[in-house]
């Protein structure tokens, strides 16, 4: 069966400035804001919610990436990739309101690896999580706080978040797994 397009670029623009606003809303205002991208595609929406998050409030919110490569759990089991940088602003995040960027979220164990991450940088004042897409099937008791698209399915199914920055194209498709 051929993939199936569940959003286009429009629905992806949409839902990351929906996401914008809520986490403006929800943290009173961009200060002690920071917004911090999970590699790979979580870093290039990161960007886009902190840009428009100082569009919106006409204050430049810091943002940056968090590798959580050397974190994982299942190292042993899954080949990893090269460590990615991780960039941190020059105002550090202590004592900050840190906003993990993400695209899909699946089991989380993705995000506890950031969470031991961020751990190992600072103290945030606290940590809220943002992805593009929610597919469910979690293996920890993790939840976003900020959402795109829930879209339930099947653990044999594949989504695909292509993003113009690294693939030239935007759109989220649905797929069996090979």
């Amino acid at each position: 069966m051929p993939p199936r397009t569940v959003l286009q670029q429009t629905d992806i623009t949409r839902a990351l400035t929906r996401i914008s606003h809520e986490i403006l809303e929800s943290n009173r205002g961009p200060e002690k804001l920071v917004i911090l991208g999970i590699p790979t595609r979580g870093v290039i929406l990161a960007d886009r919610i902190a840009g428009m998050i100082s569009d919106f409030s006409g204050q430049n919110v810091p943002v940056g990436s968090i590798d959580v490569t050397l974190f994982r759990d299942d190292l042993a089991q899954n080949p990893t990739r090269s460590p990615a940088p991780t960039r941190i602003p020059a105002g550090g995040i202590d004592g900050k309101t840190v906003v993990l960027v993400d695209d899909v979220l699946f089991s989380g164990r993705t995000i506890r690896a950031a969470l031991d991450a961020v751990g190992a940088i600072g103290r945030p004042h606290s940590v809220r999580l943002a992805v593009l897409i929610d597919r469910g099937h979690r293996e920890l008791p993790i939840r976003p706080d900020f959402v795109g698209k829930n879209l339930p399915s099947a653990l044999g199914e594949r989504i695909n978040v292509r993003l113009v920055e690294s693939d030239g194209d935007e759109f989220v498709t649905i797929e069996e797994s090979a």
